[in-house]
């Protein structure tokens, strides 16, 4: 009897009794659950790990180093002329400083209305002594215009800019070219015809100073220009990238005419006016062209030189 009356309680013991309430979990359990989600965001779907791991490499991933060059140096223009001229052709300016007490003549009106229109040109005035000691002792005739570091590219970014749009590279390089001027004038030159931009060395070579600004006529804001620490690595890496080096010589073996790599992705460098291209840069170049001067000039300056072999350049790619 023991025995039947422990089975009995076993038995009353397992079943379920009645439940005050379920907390309104039934309820809920009929409810919807919305609409299903992606499957990149469901738990354990392969997708969703995908889309994980993504996550966790882009929050990982540091970002590309910027390729450019070094910044120039900064640059103050002197002179109420050249400061006027200066604003006046666009050469990018941080501050214009402006001597106390200075005679208002029309120059100087001229040139603070120009600094006044763009906006962002700081003016600030400033006692004799303090721009006499800016200006090192120059006459600066109360007018002092500051232009900033100009910021070069690297040299692999103007190929690159080409090949990403499509087209064939199309770059003047310049060796031994002191002259600002030249500088100027060759990136006009190379915004005129539709290249890609120019190639200076770091040492012994003109850079982008406002006396270059100027010689461009404003196209040195779209016509970036790069420099190079070492204009003959620099060289030899776009032979890699696959781009021709013509170099320009008073005694090429080639006469321009008869140039038949100018359709494609080339580099022109042009050398100083008096020594030409030299040893290293010479003997790195794939070929060297001489432009035909029937008129018995010995050279030309490295400007009309640049802008002579880009025009035939344009033409056979237009």
């Amino acid at each position: 009897m023991a025995g039947n009356s422990q089975r009995r309680n076993r038995r009353t013991s397992n079943k379920k009794g009645a439940q005050v309430g379920s907390g309104g979990q039934r309820r809920r359990g009929l409810e919807g659950k919305g609409p299903t989600p992606p499957a990149s965001a469901r738990k354990g779907h392969v997708k969703n790990r995908i889309a994980n791991a993504k996550a966790k490499q882009a929050a990982h991933r540091r970002p590309a180093p910027r390729r450019g060059g070094a910044k120039g140096t900064s640059e103050l223009v002197v002179g109420r002329n050249p400061v006027f001229e200066a604003l006046r052709d666009g050469v990018p300016a941080t501050t214009l400083y402006v001597q106390q007490f200075i005679d208002n003549d029309e120059r100087v009106r001229e040139a603070l209305q120009l600094a006044a229109d763009r906006g962002n040109i700081n003016l600030m005035e400033a006692p004799r002594p303090e721009l006499d000691r800016m200006t090192n002792g120059l006459n600066h005739q109360g007018l002092v215009l500051q232009v900033p570091p100009y910021d070069y590219a690297h040299p692999e970014d103007l190929a690159a800019a080409a090949f990403d749009a499509g087209e064939d590279p199309l770059i003047v390089a310049l060796d031994g070219v002191t002259d600002p001027r030249n500088l100027g004038a060759v990136v006009r030159s190379v915004c005129a015809f539709g290249g890609h931009g120019v190639v200076v060395p770091e040492r012994r070579a003109a850079g982008m100073t406002a006396g270059a600004w100027k010689t461009s006529a404003g196209t040195a804001a779209r016509t970036p220009v790069a420099r190079a620490t070492n204009l003959t690595r620099a060289l030899e890496g776009y032979q890699k990238a696959g781009i021709t080096v013509v170099g320009l010589a008073a005694d090429g073996e080639v006469e321009l005419q008869d140039l038949e790599v100018l359709d494609g992705p080339v580099v022109i460098v042009v050398g100083s006016e008096g020594k030409g291209l030299s040893r290293l840069v010479g003997e790195t170049c794939d070929v060297r062209v001489r432009i035909p001067m029937p008129g018995g000039a010995e050279s030309l300056n490295a400007g009309v030189a640049a802008g002579v072999v880009l025009w035939e350049a344009a033409r056979r790619r237009g």
